[in-house]
C-alpha cells in the first residue's frame, strides 16, 4: 500500500478537495473552501497548510467567528445543501464563537462543517492560554461545549484517528435527513504531527445522495387516506427545495385540484400568484392559509418540521375531523403530531403518490370560488399593506411593497429575526424559487448581512439583499468588511425602528406597558429617554460602503437604484415607525404571561392565553 507523508491538517485539506456529490445523476463538488480566522491552535498547522497545500479550496478570511459559520451555512443552504465551506477557529473564545451558527445550522438541518483549534492532545505545556482546566474532568475543552449543538462530534488526538472521524462526518454532511453541524475538534499539536497517510485515503469520492422511495405499504396507507378526503391542503417546507420537488408540487398540486400553504423554509415553492398557493400558513400566515388549514380534513405536510410557528402552537389544524399525512425524509419530522408517516424523498413521495392516486380519479373537493376569492381577498389586503401611507413616516409594510417592487425576479432576500420574518413571510412576493431566503427555524439575530454575503458566494446571478433591523444589525455586520474584500457585493436594507421592536409589541400584547426594549438613553433608572442617535449609515460608510437613507417612499426608492448602480456592498438606512408590521390573522402562538402581577392587564392577558391554549392539540 502506497503512502504518503503529510501533516494531519495537510491530510484533512486534501481529503476535503476530493469530495463530491452526486444527485440524479450530477456530480458536482462539494467542499468549496474554507472560511478562517487564524489564533494560537489554528495557524501553525491548519493555517499553515491552506498557506500552502489547499490545492482547489477556495480561502476566504473572516472577521467574527460566528459571522462566517453563519455565512458558510447560508451558503450551504443557497445551494441546496450540495456544495459547503468550512470554518476553522482558534481556540477557545474564536471556538466558542462558532457555536451560534452551528445550533442555528443543526436546528435547520444545514451541513456546516466547523474545525475549531483545540488545547494540546500530549499536555505537555498545560494550562495554556484560553484552557478551560475543568477539575474534574481534564479532557474538557471548550469545544465540549459544541457536542449538543452538532449532528456530529469528534476530537483527533492522534493523526490516523483523521481517517475514521471525516468518513463519519461526510456521512452527516451529506445525510439528508440528519445533517447539521459537524464539529471536529483539532488539537494544535496534532495538527502539525505527520502521519503516513495511505494514497488511497485522498482518492476522489463522490458520495450519492440517494433518493428515498416510499414503501409500498406505506404509500398505499397514504393513498388510501388521501382518497378519503375531501378538502386536503399541502403544507410545503424547506424539504420540498432540498429535493428540487418545486416542479413536481406544482403539477401534483394542480392534477389534483389541492390548495398550498408554505411555511417560512417552503416560501417560493410555488410563484406568488399560482392560482392554488394560499401563501403562508400559521403564526405568520395569511388569512387564506389560516382559514383553508382550519377547515382542512386533511393535512399533506411535505418536508416540513412542523414547528410552532407552523402549526400555531398546534392549534392551527382546527377541524376534528382533521388528519395529517407527514411526507419527510426524516422519521423525527415523518412521526409529529401524530400524523401518518411516509418516510420517502419529497419528489419521489409525491410522483408515487401521483400514480396511486390519477389511477384512482382522485380529485379534492374544494369549492374552486370560494378559493379564489380567498386569495383575492388576501391579495387586496397586501396591496393595501404595501400602499399604507401615514404623514408621520414610513410603515414597515410601505417600505416592503416599495422594495418587493423595485427588485428583480432573480434577486434573492435575506433575512432571520424580529417583526420583518413575519411581514416578509405574509407580504412577500416571490416569483421564483430559491429567490426568498429565511433563516427562521433557529431566528437568530445576526444572521442576516452574514447570511447574506453567503447567499451571494452561491448565487452570482441578481443582486442579494439582507433586511434587517438595526437591533439585529447592531449584534453582528463585520461580514460587510468580507463582502468587500471577496468584491461580492450585497445590499443591506436596514430598518431603523429604534430597538427590538418585536419584542416590545409582543410585551404589550401581553399586558406590558414595554421594557427594556427600546434604544432610548436611560432616564429616572429606566430606558424612556430620547432614541440613541446611530448613524448607521456612517458606520457602513467608515467600513468602506456606499451607504444612502430614505425617509419616505420617493427618497426609498432613489436610493434602492443608487445601491443597486453600484458595484460594492451598500447600505440603505431606512427610518420606520415602530409598531407597523403585520400581526394576527386568526392566528396565535403560545408565549405564556404571568398568572401573578400587580398589573390586572398581564393578569387577565395569561387567562385569555390560557383559554386559547385550551384549544391546542396535547401532542
Amino acid at each position: 500500500m502506497s503512502t504518503i507523508r503529510l501533516t494531519m491538517a495537510q491530510a484533512l485539506l486534501r481529503y476535503l478537495d476530493a469530495q463530491y456529490v452526486e444527485i440524479d445523476g450530477e456530480v458536482r463538488k462539494f467542499v468549496t473552501g474554507v472560511m478562517g480566522i487564524f489564533g494560537h491552535g489554528n495557524v501553525t498547522g491548519i493555517g499553515e497548510a491552506l498557506e500552502r497545500g489547499r490545492g482547489s479550496l477556495d480561502f476566504i478570511q473572516g472577521k467574527s467567528e460566528q459571522g462566517m459559520a453563519h455565512a458558510a451555512a447560508a451558503y450551504a443552504k443557497q445551494s441546496g445543501r450540495l456544495a459547503i465551506y468550512a470554518c476553522t477557529s482558534s481556540i477557545g473564545p474564536g471556538a466558542l464563537n462558532m457555536i451560534t451558527a452551528a445550533a442555528t445550522a443543526t436546528v435547520n438541518r444545514i451541513p456546516l462543517l466547523l474545525l475549531p483549534g483545540d488545547i494540546f492532545a500530549d499536555r505537555q505545556p498545560d494550562p495554556v492560554l484560553q484552557q478551560l482546566e475543568h477539575p474534574m474532568d481534564y479532557t474538557i475543552s471548550a469545544n465540549d461545549a459544541f457536542k449538543p449543538v452538532s449532528r456530529y462530534w469528534d476530537r483527533i488526538t492522534r493523526p490516523e484517528q483523521l481517517m475514521s472521524a471525516m468518513a463519519q462526518a461526510m456521512r452527516v454532511l451529506t445525510d439528508p435527513a440528519d445533517t447539521g453541524a459537524v464539529t471536529i475538534a483539532l488539537p494544535q499539536d496534532v495538527q502539525a504531527e505527520a502521519y503516513d497517510y495511505p494514497e488511497a485515503f485522498f482518492r476522489k469520492r463522490v458520495h450519492s445522495i440517494d433518493r428515498r422511495p416510499p414503501a409500498a405499504s406505506a404509500l398505499a396507507r397514504a393513498a388510501k387516506l388521501i382518497a378519503g378526503k375531501k378538502r386536503p391542503v399541502i403544507v410545503a417546507g424547506g424539504g420540498v427545495h432540498y429535493s428540487l420537488a418545486t416542479d413536481t408540487l406544482r403539477k401534483f398540486a394542480e392534477q389534483f385540484g389541492i390548495p398550498v400553504t408554505e411555511t417560512q423554509a417552503g416560501k417560493s415553492a410555488l410563484p406568488w400568484n399560482h392560482p392554488l398557493n394560499l401563501g403562508a400558513v400559521g403564526v405568520t400566515g395569511t388569512l387564506a392559509a389560516n382559514r383553508t388549514v382550519a377547515e382542512a380534513d386533511l393535512v399533506i405536510a411535505v418536508g416540513t418540521r412542523l414547528s410552532d410557528f407552523t402549526t400555531a402552537s398546534k392549534t392551527a389544524f382546527a377541524n376534528p375531523e382533521a388528519e395529517l399525512l407527514c411526507i419527510n425524509v426524516a422519521a423525527l419530522d415523518a412521526h409529529k403530531l401524530e400524523g401518518a408517516p411516509l418516510l420517502a424523498d419529497a419528489k419521489l413521495a409525491l410522483e408515487s403518490l401521483t400514480g396511486v392516486l390519477a389511477q384512482q380519479g382522485y380529485r379534492a373537493d374544494h369549492d374552486s370560488t370560494g378559493l379564489a376569492a380567498r386569495k383575492a381577498e388576501w391579495n387586496a389586503e397586501v396591496d393595501a399593506l404595501y400602499a399604507l401611507e401615514r404623514e408621520d413616516g414610513l410603515t414597515q409594510t410601505r417600505v416592503l411593497g416599495v422594495i418587493n417592487d423595485f427588485i428583480g425576479e432573480d434577486d434573492v432576500v435575506v433575512c432571520a429575526a424580529g417583526s420583518l420574518p413575519g411581514d416578509l413571510h405574509r407580504l412577500w412576493r416571490p416569483g421564483k424559487p430559491q429567490t426568498y431566503h429565511m433563516e427562521y427555524g433557529f431566528s437568530c439575530m445576526g444572521y442576516e448581512v452574514s447570511g447574506a454575503f453567503g447567499v451571494k458566494l452561491a448565487r452570482a446571478e441578481g443582486e442579494v439583499y439582507a433586511l434587517v433591523g438595526d437591533g439585529s444589525f447592531l449584534m453582528l455586520h463585520s461580514e460587510l468588511v468580507t463582502s468587500l474584500q471577496e468584491r461580492r457585493k450585497i445590499t443591506v436594507l436596514l430598518f431603523d425602528n429604534h430597538g427590538f421592536q418585536c419584542i416590545h409589541n409582543l410585551q404589550r400584547g401581553h399586558g406590558s406597558d414595554g421594557f427594556g426594549n427600546e434604544f432610548r438613553y436611560k432616564q429616572d433608572g429606566v430606558l424612556a429617554g430620547d432614541s440613541l442617535p446611530i448613524d448607521f449609515r456612517g458606520l457602513a460608510a467608515s467600513l468602506g460602503c456606499a451607504s444612502f437613507s430614505a425617509t419616505d417612499a420617493e427618497s426609498l426608492r432613489e436610493a434602492l437604484g443608487k445601491a443597486a448602480a453600484e458595484e460594492r456592498s451598500s447600505l440603505v438606512h431606512i427610518a420606520v415607525l415602530p409598531g407597523t408590521n403585520t400581526d394576527g390573522y386568526e392566528s396565535w402562538w403560545r408565549v405564556d404571561g404571568a398568572t401573578v402581577s400587580v398589573s390586572p392587564k398581564v393578569v387577565e392577558a395569561a387567562k385569555a392565553n390560557a383559554q386559547i391554549r385550551g384549544t391546542a392539540r396535547p401532542i
